[in-house]
């Protein structure tokens, strides 16, 4: 075994946190509809927990998985999430203009655990990928520490920004949260059908800027069409 190495601590860290930012990021996306959040967030723990024990079990077999088609089924996973979430939008913007009489129908919790665990399920199997190797190499404790490290940081971030987050207005966190899962679910699809991002996971912003634009043009025309026509 090699000596403890801090260049594997630094990747390791990196990894595990760049890969459960986007955990976070989606699990506020969602569970935008009201009360989902906890259980996108058990769901995504669930998935992650469940991806940690394969990977625990059958080591370094993980990295075999088939990966486009793990990517290509969660993209599925996220486009279907988003039109449920596009629908809960469009509604949460009618309601902010004019409220009606009976609240609408909610998406069902399952559905939000299921997003959550596969978004759980995906990010934690990227960073084992790089994880695995690096244990593999003769470094194990400095992948684990850097892993446990950046959990811990991005949980105390979490919860120092978590009570400012809900205080965005629903209809715009709605809005935001469901051209993320747009974003992610066109990704992830490309990188199942070996689609060559310019510059990997940065070109995630302007996927998103794209998915916000028509997104928002989808809602301004669907409360164009529920307006009353003047006599």
């Amino acid at each position: 075994m090699t000596a403890f190495s801090v260049g594997a601590l630094i990747l390791a860290f990196l990894v595990t946190l760049i890969e459960y930012s986007e955990v976070v990021i989606l699990i506020y996306a969602l569970g935008a509809e009201r009360g989902a959040l906890r259980y996108a967030a058990v769901g995504a723990a669930v998935g992650s927990a469940v991806v940690a024990a394969i990977a625990i079990g059958a080591g370094s077999a993980l990295v075999t998985l088939p990966s486009s088609e793990l990517l290509g089924a969660s993209a599925i996973v996220l486009f279907a999430f988003g039109i449920f979430l596009f629908r809960s939008t469009l509604r949460s913007y009618r309601r902010a203009r004019a409220p009606p009489s009976t609240p609408g129908p909610k998406i069902a919790p399952p559905v939000h655990f299921a997003g959550g665990f596969t978004v759980g399920a995906i990010e934690t199997t990227e960073a084992v990928v790089v994880l695995l190797p690096l244990a593999a190499g003769g470094q194990p404790v400095a992948a684990v520490a850097g892993a446990l490290a950046a959990g811990a940081s991005l949980a105390i971030a979490v919860a120092l920004v978590h009570e400012r987050i809900r205080r965005i207005k629903t209809p715009w966190l709605k809005l935001g949260a469901t051209s993320l899962l747009f974003s992610f679910a066109t990704f992830w699809a490309g990188e199942a059908l070996h689609v060559p991002w310019p510059y990997g996971e940065v070109f995630l912003i302007p996927l998103f800027v794209v998915a916000l634009l028509i997104v928002r043009g989808a809602i301004e025309a669907g409360l164009r069409r529920t307006r009353p026509v003047p006599a």
